[in-house]
């Protein structure tokens, strides 16, 4: 008996993509329903595609999908935002890079679906795309997309001790995955010295939305801090580096 419904149409993000076969492209999508989902792009190498256009990172498209016995084949593609100032300057394509590689990162096609973390991820292309200075929309993506994938940092009270955060200068434990109060922390072997500036400029992103947390723009001291402890953080958690935040120090070196 034939399967009830031998084609669907998903609307998502494009992660990445690899060669498949001799012609084909085997592409990496997380859905609006929050689900990660690899399908094959018949052809998608030969010069005059027509689907090959729609299929590059970070664009959104709209897609007809044929299952199959191994992975679902593009049967229509139709680009709903191709995010085009992302491809028109590298710094721009990096910072868009870095967001897509840790959603990519942290999730598997396995998992049940996260259609908040699809959300955070348009949106901040979107940021990305149009703001000058995207410095705080990826940090907010950072500390948002953490918590929506469940790995949350504890900032509110003492990850060891469980004690409230008093107003000083704290510590932070990537083991225990939070903030250590002076006393837990001057004790515990890799902790590290936070200030407080940069606690309540991770305490304002963890809790706010978007346009409440632009309303704090951290100085350039802050700003380092800031994301030197998120880098320390997500590579401890992922047990590797990220490819795309050094590349983008490069950049920005050069």
């Amino acid at each position: 008996m034939a399967e009830k419904f031998h084609s669907y149409r998903v609307e998502a993000i494009v992660l990445r993509h690899a060669d498949w076969g001799e012609a084909d492209r085997l592409i990496t999508l997380y859905t609006r329903e929050g689900a990660k989902l690899r399908v094959i792009a018949k052809g998608a190498r030969k010069i005059k595609s027509r689907k090959a256009g729609h299929l590059e990172p970070f664009t959104r498209v709209s897609l007809q999908l044929a299952k199959s016995r191994s992975f679902p084949i593009v049967t229509q593609a139709e680009t709903q935002d191709a995010y085009l100032p992302l491809r028109d300057d590298l710094l721009r394509t990096v910072t868009a890079s870095t967001v897509i590689e840790l959603l990519d990162r942290f999730t598997y096609e396995s998992e049940a679906d996260n259609p908040t973390a699809f959300s955070l991820l348009t949106d901040t292309l979107t940021r990305i795309a149009t703001q000058s200075d995207p410095w705080i929309a990826v940090r907010y993506y950072e500390v948002q997309v953490l918590d929506v994938l469940g790995y949350r940092p504890q900032l509110g009270v003492c990850a060891n001790c469980s004690n409230d955060i008093q107003p000083v200068d704290q510590f932070f434990s990537i083991v225990q995955g939070g903030i250590l109060c002076p006393n837990c922390g001057k004790n515990l072997p890799g902790s590290q010295p936070v200030s407080m500036a940069v606690l309540k400029t991770l305490r304002h992103y963890q809790r706010s939305s978007y346009p409440q947390a632009v309303k704090w723009d951290p100085p350039e001291i802050v700003r380092l801090e800031v994301e030197n402890l998120l880098q320390s953080y997500i590579t401890y958690l992922l047990e590797r580096e990220l490819n795309s935040p050094g590349f983008l120090k490069q950049i920005k070196e050069v």
